[in-house]
């Protein structure tokens, strides 16, 4: 990921889409279950909410903690990719509850 801003926006788009299928699917299929369809578009709203919170971190060392900057520079970036591996896990594992949900409240076929 290139910064903050565009992981941000990737994680508004996202979210933003599966709030706008839910929305689609609850007011154009007939025999879907609404009450948990809403309860997916609350889910997906909290789920941005605390990706996007979540992604608000800092590396905690300066660069007098290390002998060199390039040490200084590669323990960054070593931290910062670790925390996006980490966040992107966390949040991929998440939509795939939400769309799981979206799923199960489809009505099944005859």
């Amino acid at each position: 990921m290139a910064n903050k801003r565009s992981l941000k926006k990737q994680i508004r788009y996202i979210c933003g889409d599966i709030a706008g299928e839910t929305l689609l699917a609850k007011t154009l299929i007939p025999g879907i279950d609404k009450a948990a369809m809403t309860d997916v578009i609350v889910k997906t709203a909290e789920l941005q909410t605390t990706a996007l919170c979540r992604t608000n971190i800092a590396f905690d060392k300066t660069p007098k903690d290390f002998e060199s900057k390039a040490k200084y520079r590669a323990a960054r970036r070593k931290y910062y990719r670790q925390a996006f591996d980490k966040l992107s896990e966390t949040f991929n594992n998440q939509v795939l509850a939400v769309v799981k949900e979206m799923n199960a409240a489809m009505p099944k076929k005859k």
